[in-house]
């Protein structure tokens, strides 16, 4: 496994940052690790670099340890933290040879303009960092994670801040780099994640309550049906066909069904139609959003709580 994280636990004062999660991550995978604000992602991201020690549990990076191998682990982790600290008045490949120098690697030079190639930073790359904007400062960023190669890449809000344009950019260099890297990111773009992962670990205050491939969980979290009548319907009607989970009045005399199986409710909405002497004018099919699936799951947590 590229990264093993067993009972891993992280307090402050009386406050459990996470508690007790455990998980793997195998070689070449592409994982989205998601949460509101404040449920324990960084907190995880940082233990699993060697930046902060945990209380409990233990980390693997590539089969080493990360406590008391800090070093050792280092060397197979490119971090980019979500604050991403620069050195901003240092020029691109000044800050980088600065990197590469603290990697020790061997032709510096070749490797500084490899990176700056691959992040596209070529036509910013004779600037002061500080002279760049956000969406090349983030590739400065993960250049700098990416020169001594890594195995393994820990990504925390890449896209944080970017416009729409900076944003595809910096998803089109993760897309490049996922071809032969395991990547672990956090995002709270929903649709980040669905164009980049095939798998996500959702955290929720401190506790993992989802850690699946995402077709299984959109399977699991079941369909959206979404209906337009002739006319108004009684909501109570539509929540008593068999299958309906939840029935959501979205406009006029439309209507969102969540069920676990699509077809037998569209057969049975079918027939409640006809026995009440309606026409439906228009009938949607589709599986639930990750950005719905990550409403259901922290907020059912919140009610359980």
């Amino acid at each position: 496994m590229s990264i093993s994280v067993t009972h891993l636990t992280k307090t402050y004062g009386s406050q459990v940052a996470v508690n007790n999660i455990s998980f793997t991550i195998g070689k070449g995978e592409v994982v989205g690790f998601l949460g509101p604000n404040g449920a324990g992602k960084s907190t995880s991201m940082k233990m699993i670099t060697g930046f902060l020690p945990a209380d409990s549990g233990e980390i693997e990076v590539c089969g080493i340890k990360v406590s008391p191998h800090h070093i050792a682990s280092h060397r197979k982790i490119g971090y980019l933290p979500e604050a991403n600290p620069l050195y901003h008045d240092m020029y691109v490949r000044e800050y980088l040879e600065f990197v590469s120098g603290i990697y020790q690697i061997k032709e510096k030079g070749k490797r500084i303009e490899e990176v700056i190639k691959m992040v596209g930073l070529t036509p910013e790359s004779h600037k002061k960092i500080g002279q760049l904007s956000k969406g090349y400062k983030q590739r400065v960023g993960l250049a700098a994670a990416l020169i001594h190669n890594p195995e393994v890449l820990i990504l925390d809000e890449p896209t944080s801040g970017l416009d729409p344009n900076q944003i595809v950019e910096i998803r089109n260099v993760i897309q490049t780099l996922a071809t032969n890297k395991t990547i672990l990111f956090s995002s709270h773009i929903m649709q980040e994640v669905e164009a980049m992962c095939s798998r996500v670990i959702i955290i929720h205050k401190g506790n993992i309550v989802a850690d699946d491939r995402l077709d299984a969980l959109r399977g699991n979290e079941g369909f959206g049906i979404t209906v337009r009548f002739s006319q108004p319907v009684d909501e109570l009607q539509l929540q008593k066909i068999n299958g309906v989970q939840q029935v959501q009045a979205l406009a006029a005399n439309t209507y969102s069904l969540h069920c676990q199986y699509a077809e037998p409710v569209k057969k049975h909405l079918l027939q409640f139609s006809i026995q009440h002497n309606l026409d439906i004018v228009t009938l949607q099919t589709e599986s639930r959003s990750l950005e719905n699936i990550f409403r259901s799951l922290t907020l059912s947590q919140e009610a359980l709580q």
